[in-house]
C-alpha cells in the first residue's frame, strides 16, 4: 500500500540522541538518590515520557522526587545535546526528498522536541507540525500520540507509516492501526534491537535511514522478519 503521511519519533530516528540522553539521566537519577545505570535507563524508559518516567521512579522510591530535579535534567541534557548531539546519518536529504506529508510524534517535551530539531537543522522539514506526548492523556506505548498526529496532519492512520526506535513506540503505532517501521541505526541500539522491534509488532526493520525512502514506496512487506541492511 501506497503512504500519505510519514510519521517520525524524534529521539534515536532523527536524532541520535538516546545514546548521551541515557546517560544523563541514570547520571542525574543516581544524584538524586536513585541509583540506575545508563543501560537500565535504557531498557526501562526508552520511548517513554519524562513525565512517566518520573512516576515510575517516584513510585518505587516511596517519595517525590524535588522540584529542582526536573530543572537539573533539563539543564545537563541542555549542556550536552548543545555540545555534541547530531543528527541521524543521512536523514537531512531523506527528508528534503520524501512527497508524502511528515510530521513528527514524540514522548519529548514541545521544548526539547524543537531544541533538538533547531540544533540538528532539522527543523525545517516540519515547520509546526511537532507533536509532543504532553498533548495527550496516555504517551507512548498507547496509541493516543499518534492518532493525535495523524489528525492534526487529516489523515487516516491506515494510511500513515511511523517510523520508530523503541519498543514503547511500535506498541503504540500498532496500537493505532498504522504501519510502522522499526529504525535500529541509532548509537544506542544493539544486537538485539532489530529482534525486539519485529517482535513487538514492526512490519519490517532497517538500519540504514538512506534506505527509507525506496521502503515507503514498496510499502509494508507481509512477512515481518525483513531487513534490507
Amino acid at each position: 500500500m501506497s503512504f500519505d503521511l510519514v510519521i517520525f519519533d524524534c529521539d534515536g530516528v532523527l536524532v541520535d540522541s538516546e545514546a548521551l540522553a541515557c546517560v544523563v539521566h541514570a547520571d542525574v537519577l543516581t544524584a538524586y538518590g536513585y541509583a540506575i545505570t545508563a543501560a537500565q535507563v535504557h531498557e526501562r524508559f526508552l520511548g517513554r515520557s519524562a513525565r512517566e518516567a518520573r512516576a515510575q521512579v517516584e513510585s518505587e522510591m516511596g517519595r517525590v522526587l524535588p522540584d529542582e530535579y526536573t530543572d537539573s535534567l533539563r539543564s545537563t541534557i541542555d549542556r550536552v545535546f548543545g555540545e555534541q548531539l547530531q543528527p541521524v546519518p543521512g536523514i537531512d536529504d531523506v527528508l528534503a526528498g520524501l512527497t508524502q506529508q511528515k510530521c513528527v510524534a514524540s514522548s519529548g517535551t514541545p521544548t526539547r522536541i524543537r531544541s533538538s530539531l533547531t540544533t540538528t537543522k532539522l527543523i525545517h522539514h516540519f515547520g509546526e507540525h511537532l507533536y509532543s506526548a504532553l498533548q495527550v492523556e496516555r504517551g507512548k506505548p498507547a496509541p493516543d500520540l499518534f492518532l493525535f498526529a495523524a489528525a492534526q496532519m487529516g489523515v487516516d492512520p491506515a494510511r500513515c507509516v511511523v517510523i520508530e526506535d523503541s519498543i514503547h513506540g511500535v506498541s503504540g503505532a500498532v496500537a493505532a492501526g498504522m504501519t510502522v517501521f522499526g529504525f535500529h541505526g541509532g548509537a544506542h541500539c544493539g544486537p538485539s534491537t532489530a529482534g525486539a522491534l519485529q517482535a513487538t509488532g514492526a512490519h519490517l526493520v532497517f538500519c540504514d535511514m538512506r534506505q527509507l525512502p525506496a521502503l515507503i514506496e514498496a510499502g509494508a512487506p507481509g512477512a515481518r522478519a525483513f531487513d534490507p541492511a
